[in-house]
């Protein structure tokens, strides 16, 4: 189980190997995706709170990068964090997810991406719930639900 120092150490000493690698093309990216998809994905955007679909389903299965169809999430670690964005404890894999400083806006958080294909997701917190105490708030439009996987 991933813990805040194990996180904030990735972010800062590099990130545990992807099992494999997906790249393409801006182009490439554009055709596959949505605009909202792209903008939130690739440029690093984020959704209006409480705006993504996947917010307020908890649904069995397993959540995926809408880029690469990696798997990031298990449906059994979604919990309700009152932050208008899909919180999760853990990832499903510990090299499913990459780690990143992220000082934007005169703040210091953890910027949280693909590690498969560096799409953006969202951030990670140390204010979840135990045992983890991890926070994963992702962007509904940066991943699908897989329910055949549940």
């Amino acid at each position: 189980m991933l813990t805040w120092k194990e996180v904030i150490n990735f972010s800062v000493k590099g990130n545990p190997t992807p099992n494999k690698r997906v790249e393409k093309t801006e182009a490439e990216w554009r055709a596959q995706l949505s605009p909202e998809q792209f903008r939130i994905t690739r440029l690093k955007g984020t959704e209006r709170p409480n705006s993504g679909e996947l917010c307020s389903i908890y649904d069995e299965g397993q959540y995926n990068c809408v880029c690469c169809n990696t798997p990031l999430f298990d449906s059994t670690i979604k919990f309700e964090s009152g932050s208008g964005w899909p919180s999760f404890t853990q990832p499903i894999e510990e090299n499913a997810i990459k780690y990143h400083r992220d000082t934007a806006f005169g703040m210091v958080r953890v910027e949280v991406m693909c590690n498969t294909c560096d799409g953006h997701l969202g951030h990670v917190f140390p204010d979840g719930p135990e045992p983890s105490g991890l926070r994963y708030c992702i962007n509904s439009e940066s991943m699908t639900l897989d329910k055949e996987t549940a």
